[in-house]
Order: structure tokens, then sequence, then C-alpha cells
């Protein structure tokens, strides 16, 4: 039976191949090191657990919600940017709350996409940025840059050679998955050049308090102007271990936010009340919890660079995020990422993500996420050496079949 047309615009989910691999290597008794899903193995702090507790007993609270968020939810969201970013929001027609910054992303193309309109997206990027508007009848035209001197040339060129004109440009800096940083100069160059276009920007900051090195990454809306044609994404996933929670914010421009405001409220009612309640009083807080939670991941990261170096793999160590982006070594780079990340599982019992997943640019590397204790990651470092001093001619036994390209 011929698929129907949306799931026809969508290609393989590349992950769910390593993720079969990785369940058979279970069921067989293997301990796999799994370091692939970005998915925060650390507990949400107990007083926001305790705050959704509290909640949760009140029957009230257990009807539907608001789709929008809660005003007092809306109102520390918007007190987070003051006091983060410098930037004044306005909680009724500049904010709205998302289930995930994942979901907020998807309705955004809903709300904003005609068939046939161009999207520019960094390549390679997290898969929603592009396949929410695949999925929504627009085109994606890929830019293989980085938030560099090259990134405005690069735009004019796909200004240029777009019909239509571009309707909206994509930004994620922290990035998933190349963990690189924009800095504020770059936002305003970007800001400049939407406004002189007439470009929607929608920037992902889902990972604005996972950073390690010099200042905390700026915000595109700290820009002057940025209201006028920029919506930011962000997430409580990571800042707060609260991943199943389901909990993040669309805000900026009042006319973006209106338009997912509306085609969401005939999408869900929102987040459980309880669940708003917590975030409410998270988002509140001192910050020490956010504190903690980078100070882990840097550990992390530390171990991580340390240890897979001594076992023979360079990895660049990180600026930001939850994740290393780590060029394959160089006597496997010729089978591409997926199939040296299924052996990985197969040879090493480590699992991590396939760059091809983030795009046909990411093919040279791995995405490695830091969601496993130190010990656990200083053990995948000494599967990987005894993997990588495997004699080449028992390591060309091993290579899959479906290696060859």
């Amino acid at each position: 039976m011929e698929e129907f047309h949306k799931v026809r615009r969508l290609p393989p989910y590349v992950f769910e191949q390593v993720n079969r691999l990785k369940a058979a290597a279970r069921a067989r008794g293997a301990d796999i090191v799994d370091l692939g899903m970005g998915n925060p193995d650390l507990p949400t702090p107990k007083a926001i657990v305790d705050k959704l507790c509290e909640v949760v007993r009140d029957p009230r609270t257990h009807r539907y919600s608001s789709s929008r968020g809660i005003p007092g939810l809306r109102r520390a969201q918007a007190n987070y940017y003051a006091r983060r970013f410098g930037v004044k929001l306005d909680p009724d027609t500049q904010v709205v709350a998302t289930l995930g910054s994942k979901e907020g992303f998807a309705n955004m193309a809903q709300a904003i996409t005609a068939p046939g309109d161009v999207v520019l997206c960094p390549d390679p990027t997290y898969p929603i940025h592009a396949f929410g508007f695949i999925m929504s009848g627009g085109v994606i035209r890929s830019m293989q840059v980085e938030p560099d001197d090259g990134f405005i040339p690069a735009l004019e060129r796909g200004v240029r050679h777009s019909i239509p004109k571009p309707l909206a440009l994509i930004l994620n800096y922290p990035s998933n998955p190349t963990a690189l940083v924009a800095s504020l100069d770059f936002y305003k160059d970007v800001v400049a050049f939407a406004k002189k276009n007439d470009i929607i920007i929608l920037s992902d900051l889902a990972y604005s308090e996972i950073y390690f090195d010099g200042n905390p990454p700026p915000s595109v809306l700290e820009v002057p102007g940025a209201m006028d044609c920029a919506v930011e994404f962000t997430s409580m996933s990571k800042t707060f271990s609260m991943p199943g929670w389901r909990m993040g914010f669309a805000v900026g421009n009042e006319r973006l936010i209106a338009a997912l405001t509306r085609v969401k409220s005939y999408l869900d009612y929102g987040a459980f009340t309880p669940i708003q309640v917590a975030a409410t009083a998270a988002l509140n807080g001192d910050g020490a919890d956010i504190a903690e939670v980078r100070e882990v991941y840097r550990k992390r990261r530390d171990v991580m660079v340390d240890s897979f170096t001594r076992a023979g793999w360079t990895v660049p160590a990180p600026a930001a995020t939850m994740f290393a982006w780590a060029p394959i070594p160089e006597q496997f780079r010729h089978l591409g990422s997926l199939e040296f990340s299924k052996l990985l599982i197969e040879h090493a019992d480590v699992a991590v993500a396939p760059g091809v997943g983030f795009g046909e640019h990411g093919d040279d590397y791995v995405r490695i996420a830091l969601v496993e204790n130190e010990h656990r990651i200083r053990q995948a470092a000494r599967n990987i050496k005894r993997f990588l001093s495997t004699d080449a001619a028992q390591l060309h036994n091993v290579v899959p079949l479906s290696a060859n390209r």
C-alpha cells in the first residue's frame, strides 16, 4: 500500500536502526553504555517534584488546563528573560507555553508555512528544525555554515537563489548537535539581514544554561529590533532535568506568538496544571538547581574528552550543551556515521548518535551525549580503546555488509 504524502516526505529514521541494534545487544546480555539519545539521566530537583505533588492533590487542578500556559507560568518565563537576558516580554502577548521546544517548533511551522515556502536551515541541525517545515509543506534550503564570518554570505546566496524568497531562517546556538555557540555580534548581523530581507528568525535556545567556558550564551532577542522579526524557543528539559515533563516556551514577536497560540488552541489543552505550577516554581527559583546541573555536565565533559583521547579517539571539548560533536576516527570515516555507530554497539558496547541523522553534512561525525555518569563514561572509553586497537585483518571482518556505499 502506498504511503501517505506527508510520510513519504520523511526519510528513514536513522536513529531507529541504532536503537534496534542496541535493543538486540541488550537482549543478548550486553552492557551497553548509552551515549546516544540526549535523554537526561539526572533527577528533577526535589523542590520541583515536591511542588508537583502538593498541587496534584487538589482535584481542581485535574481539569483541562490552558493551552497557552497558565498566567503565573507565562509571567515566570517573562521574568526569567528579564533577569537572564535583560529582555522585556509581555507575558500576555509575547509568551506562550509549549509541550517542549520540539512541539513548539513543529506547531510554529504549521502556523506560518504555506505549500512551497522556503526555509533556510543549517546542516547539520536538530531534525525537527527541518522536518517540522517539510511536514507542513515547506521546502528546506540547507546551509553548511557555522556562526562565523561565512554565515551572512551564505544567507545572501540563499536569498539570491531561492524562489520564492525565503520565509524564515532557523538558528540553534548553542547547537544540537555541533555544540557551537553564537555571539551577540553574530545575532546583530543576522537580525539586520533578516529585517532587510523580511525574513522570520526562529531561534532554538534550548541549551542556554548548559555552558562551560566564557560568558553565558546570549539570546537573539537581546538585539535591538529583534522583536520585530524573531521568536525564540526554550525548554526546561535539560536546564531543570525535566525531559518527561514536556515543558517549554516560545517568546518574541507578537504576531508570530499569536499565530502559534491559535494553532495550539485547536491541538491541545496545554500541559497538566500541576506540571505548569511546578515549572513556575522552578523558574522563580534562585538558580542553584541550574548551576548544579551545569556543573555535572561540565565534569562529565572533562572526563569524556580526557578518557576518549587517552583511548585513541580525539574528541573536541564542547563549549556548551550536553553533547560532543566528534569526528569519526580516520580509519573508519569512509564507512559513514551510521555504520560506524553500528560497529560501536556491536563491538564496543557503546551507543552514539550517527551524525547523518542531523543532516547529510554530519556524516563524518557522531554525537556523544553526556547522559551517563563519569564511571560509565570511563567504561565506554576502555571499550573503545580495545575496539580501536583491533588488528586490521580482524577489523576487516567485522565491518557490516551494509557499509558498502
